[in-house]
């Protein structure tokens, strides 16, 4: 069974740094593009970026440009979303995905291309 296991959420005042991990098992994430999209509390899921197994590139939304990384590391088959000067309308549920259709990423993402989601991990930012 395919499961994504999302952490490293947490409580962080504005300004901070939080950095959420997506782990795998059963399968090999380098394998596809992974999403990381968020839910805010009475607001649709969005997107926030998408990395692409073929080169590394990533694309993400443009009000976390310049703040938020994501990045890979293959070895140990994780993949990861570096947020810095975190704002408090960050605060949302944040979610790991898997799109199995494609290696690389498209924007903004279709949600329904991902097959496999993580069980969520909270990010709050107070100001």
């Amino acid at each position: 069974q395919v499961q994504l296991v999302e952490s490293g959420g947490g409580l962080v005042q504005a300004g901070g740094t939080l950095r959420l991990s997506c782990a795998a098992s059963t399968f090999t994430l380098r394998d596809y593009a992974i999403g990381w999209f968020r839910q805010a509390p009475g607001k649709e899921r969005e997107g926030v970026s998408c990395i692409s197994s073929s080169d590394g590139s990533s694309l993400q939304r443009d009000s976390v440009q310049g703040r938020f990384t994501t990045s890979r590391d293959n070895a140990k088959n994780t993949v990861y979303l570096q947020m810095n000067s975190l704002k408090p309308e960050d605060t949302a549920v944040y979610y790991c995905a898997a799109n199995l259709l494609r290696s690389r990423c498209t924007w903004p993402p279709v949600q329904h291309e991902y097959d496999y989601w993580g069980q969520g991990t909270q990010v709050t930012v107070s100001s």
